[in-house]
């Protein structure tokens, strides 16, 4: 009796370019870039080593293209929205990408061959900023500040302990039972009576961090050529974002 079409073997997907990368990504994801070699994806794949070479020259190259892939995936600003509101979005949006890729965090200023996304990427923030009345200088040393910013917080935040709502006071009491609350006043103090809170997530720093050096690029526009001197170490840590951009000294 035949078998019925059902019954027959799945055809195998043909390997391409597309699926080694793709998988690349998966196990970099799953296991860190470390984990990631040509024997690991071949084994992926389910194909034998030198099958990878088909589609791809080397392992610098496969780090080439998935990081491009990752740029892919970060919302470009809009060329005709408002600077501060299209870059908010472009900086939210790479944080949410890097949540997805830490490997990625690393790597994301470090290849010497950028793929297009890679470069359309930075073409349309360089854009975003020259539109809005930064001067070239100006352009570069703002998108330095924020790409510094947007990968730093990324990496502390994966490297947390805790992420989410209400997640800290799992990891933060035990600790302070292991020492008098004496010995560490001004952390107590923290803990206490802003990270214990209810509705606590590290998350929320984000907004006030870029916030902060929004306000600092916007006081710069306001003074067109001007040049911002931040205020001397110490000083005005506990004001808000906006108290502490109206506190910068600006020479005219």
């Amino acid at each position: 009796m035949l078998k019925q079409a059902s019954d027959s073997p799945k055809k195998r997907v043909p390997l391409s370019r597309e699926r080694v990368l793709r998988s690349a990504i998966a196990i970099a994801d799953a296991a860190g870039i470390e984990a990631l070699t040509i024997r690991s994806l071949a084994r992926e794949l389910g194909v034998k080593p030198m099958a990878i070479y088909y589609h791809v020259a080397n392992k610098s190259e496969i780090l080439d293209s998935i990081v491009d892939l990752v740029f892919a995936e970060i919302e470009l600003p809009a060329n005709d929205g408002d600077w501060r509101s299209e870059l908010v979005r472009r900086a939210n949006s790479a944080r949410r990408v890097l949540s997805l890729h830490h490997w990625a965090i690393g790597l994301m200023e470090s290849r010497r061959s950028p793929g297009p996304a890679t470069l359309r990427h930075h073409d349309a923030v360089i854009g975003t900023l020259r539109r809005a009345g930064f001067s070239v200088e100006m352009t570069a040393h703002a998108y330095a500040l924020l790409d510094s910013y947007v990968y730093g917080f990324a990496l502390q935040e994966a490297a947390m302990p805790f992420q989410g709502t209400d997640t800290a006071a799992d990891v933060t009491e035990p600790i302070m039972q292991r020492f008098r609350t004496d010995q560490y006043p001004h952390l107590v103090e923290m803990a206490t009576e802003y990270i214990l809170q209810p509705g606590y997530d590290f998350g929320d720093e984000f907004e006030f961090g870029l916030g902060v050096i929004l306000d600092a690029l916007t006081r710069w526009l306001l003074g067109n050529t001007s040049r911002i001197q931040p205020t001397p170490p110490g000083e005005g840590l506990l004001q808000s974002p906006t108290d502490r951009v109206d506190n910068l000294k600006v020479d005219n």
